[in-house]
């Protein structure tokens, strides 16, 4: 039980520092203080407001976003319920995308658009928040630990030989 409570605070945790730094975004650009210099050459800040996901694909489509994320959550809640992921690693990974997921649906619910706010000066790619960091590496550590880390190798495959 302690561990889904430290879950809930992690994505809570994740909520909360992607909503302060939209809103301290959002304040230094209504005040003109959006700092132009870039952070060692890697990004700057700026502010955008997205209506879409990634690429500004599905743009102004945010009943879909809203009916994607009730969904996963009602399926998260199954999962939980019949205990069909049993890995810490796994679950803090979820937490992740879902702290990441709640804090972009605050926005649209309440924006009907998403603050964006991170450019990357490396090479093109889409401004995103801190929501985006949560969701893309939760899916990506997911994704690599299924595929490479979770290999639970069975006894009678050990056994018996391959023909």
């Amino acid at each position: 039980m302690l561990f889904y409570i430290a879950l809930l605070l992690f994505a809570g945790g994740i909520v909360a520092l992607d909503q302060w730094t939209k809103a301290l975004t959002i304040a230094a650009d209504s005040a003109g203080a959006l700092p132009s210099d870039s952070f060692l050459g890697i990004f700057h800040i700026t502010h955008t407001q997205n209506t879409g996901s990634a690429w500004g694909m599905l743009a102004g489509q945010t009943w879909l976003f809203i009916l994607v994320m009730v969904a996963f959550l009602v399926l998260l809640v199954v999962v939980a319920w019949k205990k069909w992921i049993t890995k810490k690693f796994e679950w803090v990974c979820i937490a992740a995308v879902v702290g990441g997921g709640i804090g972009n649906m605050i926005d649209r619910l309440a924006h009907g658009s998403v603050t964006d706010m991170i450019c990357l000066d490396l090479f093109e790619f889409p401004v995103f928040n801190i929501a985006d960091c949560f969701i893309t590496c939760g899916c990506i550590a997911l994704m690599a630990y299924l595929l490479f880390f979770d290999r639970e190798k069975k006894k009678e495959d050990a056994d018996e030989p391959e023909f």
